[in-house]
């Protein structure tokens, strides 16, 4: 099996459509049919089936993919790794980052790192939460940071920093003469949520605390990304639940912020540091230390 050949796995996989996948891949459709039909052979599989709707992965392919991605994401670390090396890092710390994250906190974190380690590169990975915690379990991250604390007994969720939590509107929203958003007014009103693929930890800290009412969220939308929820808001579609630091970063002209009122005063998102249970390396260690001593951007948390 070659990896000239996975690769076109991979490209007809993201088209779905031999003719544009085979011009991605600077080849003709021909050869690319002969790869892919040589792949399911040697597998003895179906990769994709082929019908007058287009072209499908089959479930065979879907499971297959996935294994194939990790296959060329550690053959990037291992090629990454190995340019640290003749670079003169010393070490490595592979960085999950999912459900929103990275936030100005992470980047005075990291900023604190290259100043006090310089000889540990330090590189970031944007991915879903569940492909994080596979990841950690697996040796392909070293740690995260993530919204969730729900990992098992083999990951350490320790409790990094917090933010505000906020509620963003259009502007002139009635629920701007509250100081402070109570749950059950805001729940009056249509919420535009993250994707879960997306965003599944900070979904499960919002879902938590609107238990506290019993009435149903009615879910207008649900965006992919913080920027679309917020165009979704400023054009009057909804609220949406940001952090303080993120409104702050975004800045969008037509849309306000108010804080959200929680059971004990003022809501917060909770951002986690994750990693393995065991195997904590040094250069991990002096990390996880740093977050621990409140060093990031010169502020105390928790």
């Amino acid at each position: 099996m070659e990896l000239r050949h996975l690769r076109a796995f991979i490209v007809l996989a993201e088209e779905l459509h031999f003719a544009r996948a085979a011009e991605r891949l600077n080849i003709e459709q021909s050869p690319l049919s002969r790869t892919i039909k040589h792949l399911e052979g040697e597998l003895g599989v179906l990769l994709f089936k082929r019908d007058r709707r287009g072209t499908h992965l089959t479930p065979a392919g879907e499971v297959f993919l996935q294994n194939v991605r990790r296959v060329f994401t550690s053959l990037d670390q291992a090629t990454a790794s190995a340019k640290a090396a003749a670079a003169g890092y010393r070490g490595t710390l592979r960085i999950a980052v999912s459900d929103g994250a990275a936030e100005p906190r992470l980047a005075a974190l990291l900023a604190r790192c290259r100043e006090e380690d310089p000889e540990v590169e330090i590189r970031l990975f944007d991915v879903p939460l569940a492909e994080q915690l596979r990841g950690l379990r697996k040796g392909a991250f070293d740690a995260g940071f993530a919204r969730s604390s729900e990992t098992g007994d083999d990951i350490v969720a320790y409790s990094a920093w917090s933010d505000p939590l906020v509620v963003a509107m259009a502007a002139r929203h009635p629920l701007l003469v509250h100081a402070q958003i109570p749950v059950e007014e805001l729940l009056r009103y249509p919420l535009v949520m993250c994707h879960p693929h997306e965003c599944e930890g900070y979904l499960q800290q919002i879902v938590k605390l609107l238990r506290i009412v019993n009435t149903e969220p009615i879910v207008i939308a649900q965006a992919s990304s913080l920027s679309i929820a917020l165009t979704l808001v400023a054009a009057g579609y909804g609220l949406c639940f940001a952090t303080a630091t993120q409104i702050g970063m975004y800045k969008h002209p037509d849309v306000v912020a108010r804080a959200l009122e929680g059971p004990q005063g003022e809501a917060t998102l909770m951002t986690y540091l994750l990693y393995p249970q065991a195997g904590v390396s040094e250069p991990l260690s002096r990390f996880i230390e740093r977050i621990q001593l409140g060093e990031a951007d010169g502020m105390s948390l928790p």
